[in-house]
């Protein structure tokens, strides 16, 4: 173990997990609305968040993360979800960074409709204000109905949302370093605010944005918001492992999350980064009870719950943006053509579940009404435990981002059965250790890129 890894370890030496909450509209599983369990119109109660926002923190998570998109849903069985409303997340993190205190928030954000100076402002104004716990899931949009909201005439093809996020995130991070960390001096005796010095203009000028700045929010905290990303297509594994310090995937199988753990880990290497400079963490649909039998019965519950038109829906969103009606419910998925405005690396991961486990479209379809091609694991605690350990301690992960089949008693039993079951075998914290989300997640503190006027007249 190299010494930067050693220094990431907790006092007591072991490697342990690193655990989000990905809370979804009532849940994550397309039917959780329906379900007895959840209260009414859940994706807007704020009183619930603040709930699962306080459970979350109590169990020691490193961070809650926030999905987004900026349209509403549409497509077959659309009006039978319950995600076609929701808060835009920044706005909500700040009202649940008012009333805690260690957990980690992480939103998404999209490069495809937003400009680099706005968002700079909001995420590095809510790092303030929650003292250093803010992580920027960046995305590209896979939903092809945004881009109607913008003025636009068609959603922007796969490369070009890359080369425009690539370029948006250059700007971002330039502009959080617009000030040194002690450019403001607050002198009152002689009259000096900040040092002029220590004020750094970016002067951007490429070939998606021209960005004057400075920014007119002080440095991080935590010298910079944690940059995490969820995109497994070139393009996406290229930017991930430039500049992504907190990853997000979709793997059905260990196999399949050992492959992509190497991968991603080997390619930030190439980039001259250390591999523990970036945690992946596979999403994992988790439906935990204190029996197998009971857990199974949670799921099958939900289910049944499920329209047809929705599992399609869902399908259809998850595969593209393609419209699957017409098609043979009883019939294998037959071959598509790649998306050019959809998530093709979940495209080509659920194409390929339903070819090798031979499943027909309505099986694949309520196959993913949960976990969506995401690592499901239904079972007693001690099972569901062993399954994220072993993933864990053979290349498969640095922890998980744990998705909640309902609010809140799906996320309940996961913090109160799974988390003490995984801190009694010394697996995750019992306790925080740092107040920043670099802090929990073991990531080092970013330099600025600009000399300061200290080092300067140190070096003079």
């Amino acid at each position: 173990m190299t010494s930067e890894a050693a220094s990431h370890l907790p006092r007591h030496g072991r490697r342990q997990m690193h655990l989000g909450a990905f809370l979804l509209e009532s849940g994550h599983h397309v039917a959780a609305w329906r379900h007895p369990d959840v209260p009414p119109r859940a994706g807007l109660d704020l009183a619930l968040y603040q709930r699962l926002a306080r459970e979350a923190e109590a169990a020691c998570l490193d961070a809650i993360f926030l999905a987004d998109s900026v349209a509403t849903e549409s497509g077959p069985g659309a009006e039978r979800l319950s995600r076609s409303t929701r808060f835009e997340p920044l706005t909500l993190l700040s009202a649940l960074a008012a009333g805690t205190s260690r957990i980690g928030l992480v939103s998404t954000v999209t490069t495809s409709y937003n400009e680099p100076y706005t968002v700079a402002r909001q995420l590095l104004s809510l790092d303030h204000l929650s003292a250093g716990r803010v992580g920027w899931n960046l995305v590209t949009s896979d939903n092809a109905n945004e881009a109607g909201n913008f003025g636009r005439d068609a959603h922007l093809a796969h490369g070009d949302r890359y080369a425009r996020a690539r370029e948006f995130l250059e700007v971002v991070q330039g502009l959080w370093d617009s000030w040194d960390d002690d450019a403001l001096l607050d002198d009152r005796a002689a009259g000096l605010y900040y040092s002029p010095d220590q004020r750094h203009t970016l002067d951007h000028a490429g070939a998606q944005f021209r960005v004057r700045g400075p920014l007119n929010v002080p440095r991080s905290p935590q010298g910079q918001p944690v940059i995490a990303q969820a995109g497994a297509s070139e393009p996406g594994l290229q930017l991930a492992a430039a500049s992504a310090e907190l990853v997000f995937t979709a793997q059905p199988t260990r196999e399949r999350a050992q492959a992509f753990y190497a991968d991603l880990k080997s390619r930030a290497q190439a980039q001259g980064r250390s591999r523990d400079a970036l945690k992946i963490l596979p999403g994992a649909y988790v439906v935990v009870a204190p029996t197998r039998a009971e857990a199974e019965d949670r799921q099958a519950q939900l289910q049944s719950l499920v329209h047809r038109d929705t599992a399609l829906g869902l399908l259809s969103r998850m595969i593209g943006n393609i419209d699957l009606r017409g098609l043979d419910w009883d019939a294998p998925l037959p071959e598509l053509p790649l998306t050019d405005s959809g998530q093709r690396s979940r495209q080509q991961l659920l194409t390929r579940l339903g070819q090798e486990d031979g499943l027909t479209l309505g099986q694949l379809a309520m196959k993913i009404a949960g976990g969506r091609g995401h690592l499901s694991v239904i079972g007693s605690v001690s099972e569901v435990a062993d399954v994220l350990q072993d993933w864990f301690e053979h290349g498969a992960a640095d922890g998980f981002n744990l998705m909640p089949p309902l609010l809140p008693t799906g996320f309940e039993a996961i913090t109160r059965l799974l988390v003490p079951e995984l801190q009694r075998r010394g697996l995750f914290r019992t306790r925080y250790e740092g107040s920043t989300l670099r802090e929990h997640l073991g990531l080092a503190r970013p330099a600025s890129r600009y000399p300061t006027a200290t080092l300067a007249k140190e070096s003079a």
